[in-house]
């Protein structure tokens, strides 16, 4: 049987689509059906709620940084042996890189997905201080954009029932279907931190909030109606790997302080042969010794500095290892290569000194948006000069930036030069910047 999707937007960020779409995939799994997720975009935190919600792996598609071949078959693996899928967009549905620096359906916006696969949207809007004005914000989605059609919307943050009564033939004056609404209450709310929500492992209650969610779903929406709007998902090849794997067999950091790796890269690396390992810095493990590469993700290591500068196992074990094999560390990965790290409390902490670069989080700054990538020597990732493509989503700054050669060469999504970023050093590198997919 073919999967059915639907595509979950919203005008802005904040609106509560992870609340909705958390709601709504539990209550169809609770029917019976096999549910999956997707996420619009990079991210790597909610799709960690969508998996405790479905009980599967949730892969991220983004049609700025993926070649349009990766980007179908995505599609059609995180569709594979579910009845329905969910799309979750990020942003708002028509938010990505700047249009005039994009080819058409290629910016990176939940609306590219609709209008190349055929998907309907169900707006997710937070109705708070607004009534009958809400249908005239759906009725300008419902026209700005011929190919992407809002199919229906749910009314998010009611004040009562009055107030979501107040609004309903206001929509079908529009002629777009209410298809459920959730009133104002704040436990309905995820925690969050600066990166967005704390991590679904962190949240320890995350499996009631789950059930109570699907309670909610079931109750407050039609989920018959959601269930008809769906269409289907045309099938697509086999999945193009992104990028090539790093070593044969690869070491992968894996606990607190580094969860943020897209699944669709550990993927393609297995299809092309290699082995994955795990180990945790945190506790103070080392990589296989049999791994002839290692990988740092992001993550939070911000908040385990003690705890990571404690771990001298950890650190002599990799300085070792990086004698002889490539090492890479990725925004949080590469904080941690570096040789310290200075917390939000202003706190010093030694870090493992591979490359010698010092980040801070005493001053914040926001770095966030697509990057294109062009490598600067020889590298695990690829030869120099291969173009890569991913983003950057960070507080931390540089304090120090030491005096190892640059590690790539970074644009924006307009292609603006940013100039060298990231850092060098023998068989070590990393950069702020997280892969997504090599350019074509």
């Amino acid at each position: 049987m073919m999967a059915k999707g639907i595509i979950l937007a919203a005008p802005r960020s904040g609106s509560g689509k992870t609340t909705v779409t958390l709601g709504l995939a539990a209550a169809l799994k609770a029917r019976g059906l096999t549910v999956a997720v997707a996420k619009s975009g990079p991210d790597y935190i909610d799709p960690a709620f969508h998996a405790a919600a479905t009980g599967r792996p949730v892969l991220n598609l983004d049609s700025w940084a993926m070649p349009p071949e990766l980007l179908d078959g995505l599609l059609a693996e995180a569709a594979s042996g579910a009845d329905i899928l969910l799309i979750e967009a990020s942003m708002g549905l028509f938010d990505g890189a700047d249009v005039g620096a994009a080819p058409a359906g290629a910016s990176g916006r939940a609306a590219d997905l609709a209008a190349r696969y055929d998907l309907p949207v169900v707006l997710v809007t937070d109705v708070s201080g607004q009534s009958q004005t809400a249908a005239a914000v759906a009725r300008g989605f419902m026209g700005f954009e011929a190919g992407v059609d809002i199919a229906g919307i749910i009314l998010n943050r009611c004040g009562s029932p009055k107030h979501d009564a107040g609004i309903r033939p206001a929509m079908a004056a529009i002629g777009l279907p209410v298809l459920g609404s959730l009133l104002r209450d704040k436990r309905l709310t995820l925690p969050e931190r600066h990166l967005g929500l704390v991590q679904a492992e962190e949240t320890g209650d995350l499996a009631s909030r789950i059930s109570e969610l699907a309670a909610l779903a079931a109750a407050r929406f039609d989920l018959d109606a959601i269930l008809a709007l769906a269409r289907p998902i045309r099938p697509a090849a086999t999945v193009m790997p992104a990028v090539r794997p790093t070593g044969q067999r690869i070491a992968v950091a894996k606990d607190a302080a580094f969860t943020f790796l897209y699944p669709h890269l550990l993927a393609g690396w297995r299809a092309q042969g290699a082995e994955i390992s795990f180990f945790s810095p945190l506790a103070d493990e080392i990589p296989d010794d049999s791994a002839n590469a290692c990988w740092l993700p992001g993550g939070y290591p911000e908040l385990h500095g003690p705890a990571l500068a404690a771990a001298q196992v950890f650190k002599k074990g990799l300085q070792a290892f990086a004698e002889t094999r490539p090492v890479h560390g990725e925004c949080g990965g590469y904080m941690v290569l570096g040789a310290v790290l200075t917390d939000a409390a202003g706190q010093t902490h030694e870090m493992v000194r591979l490359l010698n670069h010092a980040t801070s989080f005493a001053v914040r700054k926001m770095h966030l948006g697509y990057r294109r990538a062009r490598l600067l020597s020889d590298n695990p990732l690829g030869p120099q000069g291969m173009r890569l493509r991913g983003h950057e989503f960070h507080y931390a700054t540089v304090s120090d930036p030491g005096d190892d050669a640059p590690f790539v060469e970074l644009a924006d999504a307009k292609g603006l030069s940013l100039g060298a970023a990231g850092s060098s050093r023998g068989l070590v590198s990393g950069s702020f910047f997280h892969l997504i997919a090599q350019e074509e």
